[in-house]
């Protein structure tokens, strides 16, 4: 089975994956597009996901050991600053972070995932919209009638795509917010 789902948020994505898991679909495969690949099965399985920045490749391998010791099995991510996918068999310890202090870097390291991607959304946002309108017909607003509907019609799918990058600077923001709100909470405990 294959679902198409996209996420801006992690913690969502992997609540959505074990929400699959506990309907009986192991996760098999994970494209870049937002494709996800499930299998019918019977054992009970839990997905964990990660985020971690750049790691030389022996951190890498030493980050994958680490996990694949304790039983989980590397679904994907790669050592170039990514999200990881781990998944196992579901026990006693369906957990990949051990300590409060674990956590509390998780979400640090969340916090400057969409930061960092809030930022590049600007940048791209500034690129788009320093030379230009959003609607870019001449003499639009002085048209009247059927013309002006016309034209406007016409260019509004236009305007939309001109303003992902502002939907995701704001969709990227309220990542950072809820990171950090949980960052602060695991702080001051």
């Amino acid at each position: 089975m294959k679902k198409f789902k996209l996420f801006f948020n992690i913690v969502e994505e992997e609540q959505w994956l074990n929400k699959q898991l506990q309907k009986g679909y192991r996760c098999t495969n994970i494209s870049g597009l937002g494709i996800y690949t499930f299998k019918k099965t019977n054992k009970a399985y839990i997905i964990r996901l990660d985020y971690q920045d750049f790691l030389s490749a022996n951190k890498f391998e030493e980050y994958k050991t680490i996990y694949e010791d304790f039983g989980w099995t590397h679904m994907k991510g790669s050592r170039l600053g990514s999200i990881h996918y781990w998944q196992k068999t579901a026990d006693s310890q369906n957990e990949i972070f051990s300590d409060r202090q674990s956590y509390v870097q998780y979400y640090k390291r969340l916090m400057n995932y969409s930061l960092s991607l809030a930022v590049t959304f600007l940048m791209i946002s500034y690129t788009v919209y320093r030379d230009s309108n959003l609607y870019e017909t001449k003499g639009l607003w002085d048209m009247e009638g059927s013309l002006f509907w016309k034209a406007f019609l016409f260019e509004t799918p236009f305007v939309i795509i001109k303003l992902i990058p502002l939907i995701m600077i704001i969709l990227f923001g309220i990542n950072y917010f809820k990171a950090y709100r949980q960052y602060s909470i695991l702080k001051e405990k």
